[in-house]
């Protein structure tokens, strides 16, 4: 069970694209919650750990959750509707993120709806604030996914609709058919951190800048390897290990040397805090995952400081040199 949240931090939020919503710099992201695949859920951590990952998030002035059907099979949006339910009304409210995705017997008009409706019924609300297209698959129905996002707004389901892992090209024809019906793209979701920076190339940030779309960082600490707590000699452990290589590691020890000095210059800031308030200095909005409350509060220790020129310069020529190494 979760307890109430009377007090909480708050810090100034930013709009959701252009769909008036607005939500905290830093975002949480719920993959981990249930995934037993992963990340191991209920062997390592249990949903007492993920309860107060959510309560720990609240107080720290993370206002916003993002969620996807296929989390847990569906067990991250159980999860999160009871933790809000838990809160009966008390503490901050809580703006809910989630996404379809386009499994090959779902490439048809009406599936969206479907998997809106049974991502509400376990979610146990009414709508929710952001409904998300998880991949851009298959490219050819890329406009019916747009229009059917359409629909859900209109029939009340979803208060703002984005996307996830669409390209700058994707993206633009998705807004064209949401500008028909009067609705704006509010979001897309991306790989994006110090150590995967393809959207400051690839056109996707600058234009969801032209667009007025907000960039939704994910996987913004790689996995745990900006936070400093992995080496050559302590790889990441079980599936996540073998995606990085020893290689890898060794090479990103000088980066997080430097957002270990630059946070003790901002009073104690931990790596992880660096390379979040990095993206939130791009513009974007990372979103972090937490599995417990510790992980929680290091997260939301990235809102209300920033780095200044000097420091992200400093950040942005460190990782372009590992990028070419890796390149």
């Amino acid at each position: 069970m979760t307890e109430n949240i009377p007090e909480h931090n708050s810090h100034p939020t930013v709009p959701l694209g252009k769909s008036g919503l607005n939500i905290s710099p830093l975002g949480l992201g719920a993959w981990a919650w249930g995934d037993r695949v992963f990340w191991g859920y209920g062997r390592g951590y249990q949903e007492q750990d993920v309860a107060q990952a959510f309560q720990v998030s609240l107080q720290g002035g993370v206002n916003w959750i993002d969620s996807a059907e296929v989390y847990g099979l569906g067990t991250s949006e159980r999860l999160l509707g009871r933790f809000i339910k838990e809160l009966d009304g008390v503490g901050p409210d809580v703006v809910v993120a989630t996404k379809f995705f386009p499994f090959p017997w779902q490439w048809r008009r009406g599936a969206l709806k479907g998997a809106v409706q049974r991502s509400l019924k376990r979610l146990d609300l009414p709508a929710v604030d952001l409904y998300q297209v998880h991949f851009p698959r298959p490219d050819f129905l890329l406009e019916l996914y747009a229009g059917d996002l359409a629909e859900v707004v209109q029939q009340g389901l979803a208060r703002a609709v984005g996307v996830s892992n669409y390209s700058a090209e994707q993206m633009q024809r998705t807004q064209r058919v949401l500008e028909k019906h009067g609705l704006p793209l509010a979001s897309n979701q991306v790989h994006y951190s110090l150590l995967h920076r393809d959207v400051e190339r690839n056109g996707v940030l600058q234009t969801c800048r032209e667009l007025g779309v907000t960039l939704i960082a994910y996987s913004p600490l790689e996995m745990g390897l900006l936070s400093g707590k992995y080496t050559p000699e302590n790889p990441p452990p079980g599936v996540r290990g073998q995606r990085y290589s020893p290689q890898l590691l060794r090479e990103i020890q000088p980066l997080v040397k430097v957002l270990a000095e630059t946070g003790a210059r901002h009073g104690g800031k931990t790596p992880a805090q660096v390379a979040l308030n990095w993206l939130i200095s791009k513009g974007t909005v990372p979103i972090p995952g937490a599995k417990n409350a510790r992980q929680a509060a290091d997260n939301a220790g990235a809102l209300g400081w920033k780095l200044d020129e000097a420091e992200i310069q400093q950040l942005d020529e460190l990782s372009e040199r590992i990028g070419r190494a890796q390149s």
